[in-house]
């Protein structure tokens, strides 16, 4: 069992000189225990990416044309976004594929571009709790939330009540994993919403609730890690892939027979009975270098495009996988930092995925004939400020950083989208050139001891924002987090809308 890095709460990673930040792609027979048999999948030739010079490590030398997107995802003419123009077509009978469903995509990428610029924050209070690490809507007003402190707990994003849920016990006695208890760091809901996975009281153990109720199912402890869970993938309705710091990957299978009787009760001991589950799959990433015994699993992120996901190590490696019965390695290659791995999500529309570091965020596209040039853009947000959470929707990517605030990337711009101000009162909002930023109020800090004799006079505290999730249907935007300091308590909490 590792103990938590300090001062902040995800894992810190510094290259050594055996580990330069700018490594050869290793072949695939070098990393997992075990080949699958599956193939990989039909390449596409969506960029290419070509270095300056083979001695040269900086990230100046990396070079990535702009992507040919699809047929679908082709920014249409000028005329083509017009919704008069359409219906003008439409009466006179011309030819063309002018739809309403065209035209109804059209204003809603122009929603999802305008929506940040708009919102506009509401501070939640959540007492005395630790850290928002997770968090997922489960309905229009409630989002379900993980702390640092390990409560788990469905917030009333109207109200602002706060109903605690159960966590499930481990057969074990409470006092052997007491010792590694690091908080919920990873909460998902299947794909259809009936069903959320999410960490045990013993956070190496998967549990799995039913939806909406809340009611437990399963719990995923036997054979399980030997480390916290830090991310977690659905592959289907009833199968799921979580990911640990003990360097493993677990397929889990709920069965239908596990919703039959689920009433909890409790043994002798007195601890709470469950239906249990045993892994249908599991594989251990040995690590790269001597430094990293095993490759410490930070994110993963699921493509529903062939049953794939990708899994991201903190020692600097993008893992490709295929899930059906087992868990079958396609391929891994290097990250072009070595900087910490913090977060990762799949961009459907584009099928890249976006992975945000500890100084930079990029996209990668595992399609590309040469994994050397799958690597897309490394983008530079502000100097100190690292990305904590990241999520995409159509083609914008949401960032949170450790320092309190929210940053928007365009991917078919292949910018960050920029403050609009009126110049005058007759004007428009025009670009200011400045990024688009929103920032959080101060969180909740808990004035233990350790505040008051070692940060008392501190006016300045940054607080990381380590999760945030969209309801896109009633455009709102749910953040949670803390202190970036490890050591201190406090939270933050806020809906933007």
């Amino acid at each position: 069992m590792s103990n938590p890095p300090a001062p902040s709460e995800q894992p810190s990673h510094s290259s050594g000189a055996s580990a330069p930040s700018m490594r050869r792609i290793m072949e695939p027979q070098q990393v997992g225990v075990r080949m699958g048999s599956g193939a990989p999948p039909e390449w596409a030739q969506l960029g290419r990416r070509s270095r300056a010079s083979t001695s040269q490590d900086q990230m100046g030398a990396w070079r990535w044309s702009s992507p040919t997107f699809r047929p679908q995802e082709q920014m249409e003419p000028t005329g083509c976004r017009s919704v008069v123009h359409c219906l003008q077509h439409r009466s006179i009978g011309k030819p063309g594929r002018h739809t309403l469903q065209a035209i109804g995509d059209q204003l809603q990428r122009s929603a999802v571009t305008r929506l940040p610029e708009l919102l506009t924050e509401r501070q939640l209070d959540l007492g005395s709790l630790d850290k928002v690490l997770a968090s997922q809507w489960v309905n229009d007003r409630q989002v379900v939330c993980g702390t640092k402190c390990n409560t788990l707990f469905v917030l009333d994003v109207h109200t602002g009540h706060i109903t605690p849920v159960s966590l499930m016990q481990d057969r074990r006695p409470r006092w052997a994993y007491a010792h590694s208890a690091s908080g919920i760091r990873a909460i998902e809901l299947n794909p259809s919403k009936t069903l959320m996975a999410t960490g045990g009281e013993n956070p190496n153990s998967l549990a799995v609730y039913q939806l909406p109720s809340l009611d437990p199912v399963c719990l995923g402890d036997t054979r399980s890690f030997k480390d916290w869970i830090t991310s977690i993938a659905w592959i289907s309705d009833n199968v799921v892939v979580s990911a640990s710091w003990d360097g493993t990957l677990v397929l889990w299978e709920v069965h239908s027979d596990m919703f039959v009787g689920n009433t909890v009760g409790e043994n002798m001991q007195g601890i709470p009975v469950y239906a249990h589950m045993r892994p249908r799959d599991r594989v251990i990433i040995p690590g790269s270098s001597i430094r990293y015994g095993t490759s410490k699993v930070q994110a993963l992120a699921f493509s529903g495009k062939g049953h794939e996901f990708g899994a991201v190590s903190l020692d600097g490696y993008f893992h490709l996988w295929r899930a059906h019965r087992t868990l079958s390695r396609l391929h891994c290659f290097t990250l072009p930092f070595a900087q910490q791995n913090m977060c990762m999500t799949y961009c459907d529309d584009f099928s890249f995925y976006a992975v945000g570091t500890e100084s930079h965020f990029c996209l990668m596209d595992p399609r590309q004939s040469q994994l050397n040039a799958a690597v897309g853009p490394l983008c530079h947000i502000e100097s100190g400020i690292s990305v904590r959470s990241i999520s995409s929707y159509k083609h914008i990517i949401t960032m949170g950083t450790d320092q309190g605030c929210l940053f928007f990337f365009d991917i078919r711009a292949q910018k960050f989208l920029v403050e609009r101000s009126v110049t005058s009162l007759d004007s428009f909002p025009e670009p200011s050139g400045r990024k688009l930023r929103l920032t959080c109020s101060k969180g909740r800090l808990n004035p233990d001891d350790l505040w008051r004799y070692e940060f008392y006079g501190i006016e300045e505290m940054p607080y990381s924002l380590y999760t945030h999730c969209y309801n896109w249907p009633e455009m709102k935007l749910f953040v949670g987090g803390g202190p970036l300091t490890s050591e201190l308590r406090g939270h933050y909490a806020g809906i933007w809308s």
